[in-house]
């Protein structure tokens, strides 16, 4: 192809000077590229939705095991992303990795269902008429093995498929030169993240209401259906895809200036007026700031002649950093403390396997003799926190820039610190409802019968999923966009990894809080908290744990907050300010993360 044919793509700060086919991408690709995502959220989020039944009916497994994988499986899930994000910026590039991981969830899928639809994949049937497990035959190894691999291959395919799908499809449209790039760019994140939500809002209504109504093999067999389509799409636009090539990683970049400060770690560092700081021609970063001093020992030329090749460039970058790596490093240290404020938030917002096994004891009807499946009340969470985002985004943000001086109305900070009271508020409205669904079923006498269903709407169950939605809409966006505003551009891909692994994080914390209770709370042959029959636990006093711990946290906060000092941006290098990416409402959008 001659040069006439290719142009120049701003993909984001990595490939802003990557060529491409001219005759590539554009908005005939949006098709292909949401449709799977589409379909891939309709599969993925209606097997998770519902899988704490799975896991109790069909592999006799205790709420608290069920719980205790669920959190596992969903740390592992989050943890993924981060690995494919390396992967794909330093070696595969986008494509491959969105490929793999879609071709990868599939087999999960396949696998999943097969646990579902081969009898001997699972153990015999139990009858838990009162919820006790002592006559049901657990799961034998290769039981265990044939599930856990379908968790694996799910996780293994999201970790392909979420940090890159977004960026994807912006590298089809990004084209700098055209003067309507903007608005070209806005409309395709409108509508990835309206397709988002619908598809998820119709995963947990549908995909559940079939796993209810015709059984886990039809239910997990559409879901495979849905993810063959997911992967049939992409593929078929392979041929109008722009596929930029990865590039060199920041990961290898933090490491060069840790090992480069240590191999100088006996080097004295000198004044800050001093000359001989290794920069880049042109770069406006010509020394280190005082914060962090001693990674500044990596960016110190000891010896021009031994450190500097012909042309002034560093011969070994693992002893000499620039001192703009120096810098991007010390702009991730310095958020680690805030990032960790997130942990307990995820533990709180991802409790969904526990209030499923609440719902199903209670009266489900919600509109006339309409029932709700005890998996499709998280829906409520989506539709809390779509519409708080375009209530704020569009009447608040207004109002409240004229009082804060601030044009996204509220400080990143204020958003997260909200969002951490609200999913408190969140667990303790849990932990009342509880209370009371309890006491009125041993008032029924129901002690003993925990599978018969209370005289209590269900209904009172939407409160708690709303706050956790409007706490996620808060706190989700408020993370992403704290960390956007203070990294550089060459960084803005760490954000979305910083709050991945905050849910990561926080997934195993809840697992392990889990694990704790049960085994603190049934000693002694005390009933446990979380006991299989709900009715003689305490699921109440585990919700107001977490709501304690949520309290703790905040205060926690409240210190990392005041550590931290101003967000306000910096000027960084190049003279381009520590700003948000053009792209960054869209990327910021908590519905990515939701139920996923």
């Amino acid at each position: 192809m001659s040069g006439e044919e290719r142009m120049e793509i701003a993909v984001d700060e990595k490939q802003a000077t990557q060529k491409v086919e001219s005759k590539k991408g554009g908005l005939r690709t949006m098709p292909f590229i949401i449709a799977n995502e589409t379909f891939e959220k309709v599969a993925g989020v209606g097997l998770q939705a519902n899988m704490i039944l799975y896991l109790r009916n069909e592999y006799n497994l205790s709420n608290a095991s069920g719980a205790y994988i669920l959190s596992l499986w969903g740390a592992i899930s989050y943890f993924m992303p981060i690995l494919g994000a390396f992967i794909s910026d330093s070696y595969l590039g986008r494509f491959s990795v969105i490929a793999y991981g879609t071709v990868i969830s599939l087999l999960g899928m396949i696998v999943l269902w097969l646990t579902a639809l081969i009898p001997h994949a699972r153990p015999p049937h139990c009858v838990q008429t009162d919820d006790d497990l002592k006559d049901c035959v657990s799961p034998k190894l290769g039981q265990f093995l044939l599930l856990f691999s379908s968790f694996a291959l799910l996780a293994i395919g999201a970790g392909g498929i979420r940090p890159c799908s977004l960026a994807f499809g912006a590298n089809q449209i990004d084209n700098p030169t055209n003067p309507k790039n903007q608005r070209t760019l806005q409309t395709f994140f409108n509508w990835y993240y309206a397709s988002v939500g619908i598809s998820i809002m119709i995963s947990v209504l549908v995909i559940v209401a079939i796993q209810d109504a015709a059984g886990w093999v039809v239910g997990f067999g559409v879901a495979v259906g849905f993810m063959l389509l997911s992967t049939i799409f992409f593929f078929l636009g392979s041929s109008l895809y722009v596929k930029v090539k990865a590039n060199k990683s920041l990961v290898a970049g933090f490491a060069q200036v840790t090992v480069a400060a240590w191999k100088k770690k006996n080097l004295a560092l000198p004044p800050m007026e001093y000359a001989a700081w290794y920069h880049h021609k042109g770069s406006k970063l010509v020394a280190p700031t005082e914060k962090l001093r001693f990674l500044n020992k990596a960016c110190v030329i000891g010896n021009p002649e031994k450190d500097l090749d012909c042309d002034g460039l560093a011969i070994d970058p693992w002893r000499l950093c620039t001192v703009k790596q120096v810098e991007e490093l010390k702009s991730l240290i310095k958020v680690l403390p805030i990032c960790s404020t997130g942990i307990m938030i995820a533990v709180t917002l991802n409790q969904h396997a526990f209030p499923v096994l609440q719902a199903t004891t209670m009266d489900r009807h919600f509109i006339g003799n309409q029932k709700l499946p005890a998996g499709s009340y998280g829906v409520f969470t989506i539709l809390a926190l779509t519409i708080w985002v375009a209530v704020y985004d569009r009447l608040l943000v207004p109002l409240l820039a004229k009082f804060t001086n601030r044009p996204q109305g509220l400080s990143n900070k204020q958003r997260m610190g909200i969002g951490i009271v609200i999913s408190c508020i969140a667990t303790a409205t849990a932990g009342a409802v509880e209370n009371k669904r309890r006491a009125t079923a041993l008032r029924q006498g129901l002690a003993d019968h925990p599978r018969d269903v209370v005289d209590m709407s269900a209904n009172w169950l939407i409160p708690q999923y709303c706050l956790v939605g409007l706490g996620e809409a808060f706190s989700a966006v408020g993370q992403i966009d704290f960390f956007y505003s203070q990294f550089p551009k060459t960084m803005t891909s760490i954000a979305v990894a910083l709050f991945s692994l905050g849910m990561a994080v926080g997934n195993l914390v809840a697992s392990l809080i889990i694990g704790i209770v049960d085994d603190v709370t049934r000693r002694g042959g005390k009933v446990s908290w979380v006991s299989d029959n709900l009715n003689k636990g305490h699921y109440d006093y585990y919700y107001w744990l977490l709501s304690l711990l949520s309290l703790v946290n905040f205060f926690y906060y409240l210190l990392c907050s005041w550590a931290f000092g101003s967000e306000d941006r910096e000027e960084y290098d190049d003279g381009e300010a520590m700003e948000e990416v053009e792209m960054h409402p869209s990327v910021g959008s908590p519905i990515r993360h939701v139920g996923v």
